[in-house]
């Protein structure tokens, strides 16, 4: 098996027909076993993976065919693929996050948010999306190790990072992916929400790899100056 790309955290290999993904870094066993319940439990909701079983370390899915969306924006898509990004985001929010993940929702403490919690991706963007190259569907959404219920705001405010981030160039293109969703939230809640998130991965990183360590503190600190 090959070393497929787009994989940033863990290993994920592939042979054309199955793909293997090893998971490394802090609650590792964790993380797996999230992915591996969202994969069982979307099969039939969403275009995801087909889930083949265990490995040491790591699950075995179907080889699904597709380009990663980052891929198509580098080859000059950025808005079709970030509407797409946005219609594909909206389908992941109707779906109920008390089907999917009812032991997880069962220990979110009550509140006055409660009923407005979705299912969140936790890592949603043109990085964790294959597509069709010819009509920009999705084939499969990949990379549910971070799922959980919550604001969709997280998952609005991420992905438009992931774009900002990796492809600035593109930022005027945004516009595409809120409207495929169909809303904008305001640019200081976004905004409020990129920096808690790497905050989040930036505490996550302590005492593992300090490379990773100073990877988010330069990007918390690049986020931060972002003025809309």
């Amino acid at each position: 098996m090959r070393p497929l790309p787009h994989s940033y955290t863990n290993d994920t290999r592939g042979d054309g027909a199955v793909v293997v993904k090893r998971y490394d870094g802090p609650q590792a066993a964790t993380r797996r076993a999230r992915e591996r319940l969202m994969l069982h439990r979307l099969r039939h909701r969403l275009p995801v993976p087909r889930l083949l079983g265990d490995v040491d370390g790591g699950l075995r899915t179907a080889f699904v065919a597709g380009v990663h969306g980052q891929e198509l924006i580098e080859a000059g898509h950025a808005e079709a693929v970030l509407r797409t990004c946005g219609r594909m985001l909206r389908r992941i929010h109707e779906v109920d996050p008390a089907e999917v993940l009812a032991e997880v929702l069962a220990e979110v403490p009550a509140g006055p948010a409660g009923p407005d919690l979705v299912l969140v991706h936790g890592d949603y963007g043109p990085n964790n999306l294959l597509l069709d190259p010819r009509t920009f569907a999705v084939t499969a959404v990949v990379d549910w190790e971070w799922a959980h219920p919550g604001d969709p705001l997280e998952d609005l405010a991420w992905c438009e990072w992931i774009v900002r981030m990796h492809h600035g160039e593109h930022v005027g293109t945004l516009g595409a992916f809120f409207d495929g969703y169909g809303h904008r939230p305001a640019w200081t809640v976004r905004h409020d929400a990129m920096l808690a998130r790497c905050r989040s991965l930036l505490s996550w990183c302590q005492g593992w790899a300090d490379d990773r360590v100073r990877q988010w503190e330069h990007r918390l600190d690049i986020t931060a100056r972002w003025t809309k």
